[in-house]
Parts: structure tokens; sequence; C-alpha cells
């Protein structure tokens, strides 16, 4: 059935969910604080676009979000202007943001106040699954919530799971950039001692990538990597703004991520070297920089 929907944040992942949104025959609305990127859409897919988030939400079945972070979040969701007050009662709200499990269940109860539906549903698989339609999305929200979601969220997840009550999508995002983390140091590791210990780096990768050491990252960035090429996924500034959530969940929970911690503070040292931009695969620029300059001691 075609709803009528909003689109709320057309970054690198929500341009194309909002694509894929319009593409299966739904009415899209878009709103982005920088107007020239809605613009840039309506170019490309079938929609509208508004100038605020109270008039693009007025006669929306259902609301999607992608902006930056909890701040974000708060902004475009409460008071007077916000989405949870503009929108027609009953209406699915859908947050495709990283952000805390905090606010995820601060805007459920708040939604839930005023008759609409909240679902945390954070994504993974970077931009290129956004466009590709193939991304992993971990939803947390009430049972009859996620049945109403699952259809739209089809449009481009293809492993789409309810984790539990609102907040629970979030903290299942938390685990996979925790793990994370610690698989693409470990891949910038070996490809540096690789390097140094004067092996074929690509050779390398082809043989280990056969065992147990194969993973999401080894495949799709490693040759990235080899090459010295970071311009391919997930900047750096927004995995620290995800370890750092994850981080602070930890404390709160008494859970202990020393590898992340560590990993945390060499993504600070990249930001350090101008590569606040660069993808998260860019740890092995790090240690290749840091080889250059002990080497130079000598």
């Amino acid at each position: 059935m075609a709803l009528n929907i909003t689109f709320i944040g057309l970054g690198v992942m929500g341009f194309p969910m909002a694509g894929h949104l319009a593409n299966a025959g739904h009415t899209v609305t878009v709103f982005n604080r920088n107007p020239d990127k809605a613009n840039q859409w309506l170019q490309k897919y079938s929609g509208s676009a508004c100038e605020t988030i109270r008039e693009a939400v007025k006669d929306a079945d259902c609301v999607l979000t992608c902006v930056g972070a909890d701040p974000d979040l708060e902004s475009v969701y409460l008071g007077s202007d916000g989405i949870i007050a503009n929108t027609p009662s009953g209406a699915l709200l859908i947050d495709h943001t990283t952000a805390s499990a905090g606010i995820a269940e601060q805007l459920a109860a708040a939604a839930e106040d005023v008759g609409h539906t909240f679902i945390d549903a954070p994504v993974s698989g970077g931009q290129q699954g956004a466009e590709n339609g193939k991304l992993t999305i971990m939803c947390g929200a009430a049972d009859d919530a996620f049945s109403r979601a699952l259809p739209l969220l089809e449009a481009y997840g293809h492993a789409i799971t309810h984790m539990g009550k609102p907040g629970r999508g979030q903290l299942t995002k938390m685990v996979n950039q925790i793990t994370i983390a610690g698989l693409v140091q470990g891949l910038s590791e070996g490809l540096h001692f690789a390097e140094q210990a004067g092996l074929d780096q690509r050779k390398v990768i082809d043989v280990i990538s056969k065992g147990a050491a194969q993973s999401w990252q080894m495949e799709n960035r490693a040759d990235t990597m080899i090459a010295d090429e970071y311009e391919h996924g997930f900047a750096v500034n927004w995995m620290r703004k995800d370890l750092d959530i994850c981080l602070s969940e930890a404390r709160k929970r008494n859970a202990t991520l020393p590898v992340t911690a560590l990993v945390d503070q060499f993504y600070a040292d990249v930001q350090a070297m101008g590569g606040g931009r660069w993808d998260t695969s860019s740890l092995l620029r790090r240690l290749s920089t840091q080889a250059r300059r002990e080497q130079n001691k000598d």
C-alpha cells in the first residue's frame, strides 16, 4: 500500500534510502537543513520538498529520520515545530540515526504520549549498502510497530531484525560499532606487519581471506587500504561519535571495553593527522605514518 512518507535528513545514507521509498511507489516528501541537498534529491527521484519540518510532516503516515546525533534528534522531534507535535495522530516514526539508547527511549515515550509509534532502527552497511538497498537494520519497538514498519524497511534493508523494546536497536548498533573497531584495527595491524615483513599484501589477503581471518572489512576494504585510499566509507569523525556513545553506555552498565577505548584514541590520532573525513580503515595510514617517523629517526 502506498503511503505518504516524509524523510528528514538527506546525507550519504538518507539520500538513497529516501530514493528507494520513492521508487517503491510511496509519495515521498523530503526535508534537509541544507535545501540544496533536497533539490538534488528531487532531480533524481519523484517527490516533493518542504522548507520546514512542520510543513513536511503535516500529512505524513510515516516519518523517517537519519540525522547526526542526539542533539539533532531532539531538534527535529521535540518542540512546537518538531515532528511529534505536527504529525497526524497515529503516525509511525522511524529513526535511522546512530544515537544513544536514552534518546530513543525518550522519543518513544514522547511519541506514545500523543498517539504516535516510534521505532529506533539504526543501520549498518554504509553508503554502498544504502545505495544498493542492502542495509542491515536493528529495530527497537513494540511487536505491532515492527510489523507495521517492516514493509517500508524492506525497500532498502536485506537483514531486518526486531531486537526488543525501544532503545534495543541502538544498543545492538553499539555492539556493531564495538566489533568493527577491533576488526579494522586488527586488519590494519596485519597489513602493516605484512608490509614491514616484505610480503605481497594482496597475496596475503588472498590466502587469509579463505580462512578464519575473513571478514566484511577484509573483503571490502583491504584493497583500498593497500592502495592507501581512504575515501570509501564511514568517516572517522562519525566513528568517534559512535564510539563515544558506546563507551558512555558501557560505563553506565559496568561493561569493560579496553580495545574499543584504545581504538577510539587511535582514531583521535587520525583526526590529528587531518583525517577526520577519511574512512575508518585509515587506521592503517596511522601505523604507516608512525613507522616512517621511526625510520627517519634512525
